[in-house]
């Protein structure tokens, strides 16, 4: 544990340290500062989230756990900036809060503060001071969404510590089988297979049936394709493709919309319009690219696609697949897709499709545009495998009702 705690020191001040000349870590610090800066005398749910991935996993469950149990207040907190910053005026928290360093005095401090009945820690980050307090204090505490590797220090010769900071766990719902046999070997047995909290999130913005009629005007009758969460590697092709493909409409949502990103998007697509500027005209120039400089509207966008393209794999690994296929679109993204298991089971299903180049990509989108059934067919195998695997949120409410573990 002494190397534990000591290693949070070192994190802490290299945070620090990152903190002159890093506005992510800055913010970091910042929001610890007040730390603690909340006390509540009535019992709480309290979720963390790593940040803003992890948070869409848990939302479905935290807002069908308040629906249910209406007088406990709630608590999110997030380790990473990315996630409190979104998030920080979410409506069903009544604290969203930053996790404090996992030092043992932060932890008695922040466990004093928030009063918790129930803890959610949705998929990961193991902070040992935290989970072993709450352990300590007969908290229940449930893992949702988890995933377990054979690389992960448990099922390490060296993991006793983090075997031990496991039995806090009062129960682990995770994604897999793969997840339920390692945990087995090491003779943690408290595991159920509820599958992604995802599928659920995404079914239910898709039924929600938002309109954007602005989105609505630069279509008009044209081939639309949707880019979301694009890195520069998606972006060049893209650019290649609009100036190949003038007839087919394109929409860049990028994953960075600072403003060094959208400058360079503007010379990189010199004659697209961006949403902010569509919003004060009322003409779009003929463009057939429009980029969306604002956030939020992603999962919305995707309802008007004929085709979507999900970014990052060009880079470390692809975004958020889900949020395009429960439309019924086919999907593309780069090579790193491997190790997510949606996107490979995705093109096991026929909905979605892998690509190395632009050669690829415009061989792909010109098939499936040129034939109205492969265009159909594709995207009814893509909602089909999200609609099949809803009900993870059900299956831990279920639990949480069966075991008591809130009162009305």
């Amino acid at each position: 544990m002494f190397l534990y705690n000591l290693s949070i020191f070192l994190l802490e001040k290299l945070i620090y340290i990152s903190s002159f000349f890093n506005k992510k870590a800055a913010l970091w610090i910042d929001g610890r500062k007040n730390f603690p800066d909340c006390t509540f005398k009535k019992k709480t749910i309290w979720m963390h989230c790593a940040s803003l991935g992890e948070f869409e996993q848990g939302r479905p469950v935290i807002e069908r756990l308040k629906k249910e149990w209406p007088n406990y207040p709630v608590v999110i907190s997030f380790f990473s900036p990315s996630g409190f910053e979104v998030r920080k005026n979410y409506s069903i928290a009544d604290k969203v809060i930053y996790l404090p360093s996992d030092t043992p005095t932060n932890a008695k401090k922040l466990i004093d503060q928030i009063n918790p009945a129930l803890v959610i820690w949705v998929k990961y980050e193991y902070w040992m001071n935290c989970l072993l307090e709450v352990k300590k204090r007969k908290i229940p505490i449930l893992l949702i969404a988890g995933i377990f590797r054979n690389k992960q220090p448990f099922f390490k010769w060296y993991g006793g510590l983090w075997k031990k900071t496991l039995s806090a766990f009062e129960h682990f719902f995770v994604q897999n089988k793969e997840s339920v046999l390692l945990l087995e070997k090491i003779g943690v047995k408290n595991v159920s297979v509820s599958g992604d909290t995802r599928f659920d999130r995404v079914i239910e913005i898709a039924e929600q049936e938002k309109k954007l009629d602005l989105i609505e005007k630069f279509k008009q009758t044209n081939k639309l394709i949707i880019a979301g969460s694009t890195w520069e590697n998606d972006e060049k092709i893209w650019q290649k493709f609009s100036i190949n493909n003038p007839e087919i409409k394109l929409i860049l949502v990028p994953h960075e919309i600072h403003q060094s990103n959208l400058n360079r998007l503007r010379k990189l697509f010199k004659n697209a319009i961006f949403y902010s500027d569509l919003l004060k005209q009322s003409s779009l120039n003929d463009a057939n690219v429009l980029v969306v400089d604002s956030i939020g509207l992603l999962s919305t966008l995707y309802r008007y696609a004929d085709i979507t393209y999900v970014g990052g794999g060009f880079n470390k690994g692809i975004h958020n697949t889900l949020e395009a296929a429960v439309y019924g679109k086919p999907v593309i993204f780069g090579p790193h897709f491997k190790k997510f298991a949606e996107a490979t089971e995705l093109i096991e299903n026929k909905g979605a499709f892998s690509i190395q180049n632009f050669e690829e990509l415009n061989r792909i989108t010109r098939k499936l545009l040129d034939n109205e059934d492969t265009l159909k067919l594709s995207g009814e195998n893509s909602q089909k495998y999200v609609y099949a695997k809803k009900g993870a949120t059900l299956t831990i409410l279920n639990y949480v009702k069966l075991n008591r573990l809130l009162t009305n």
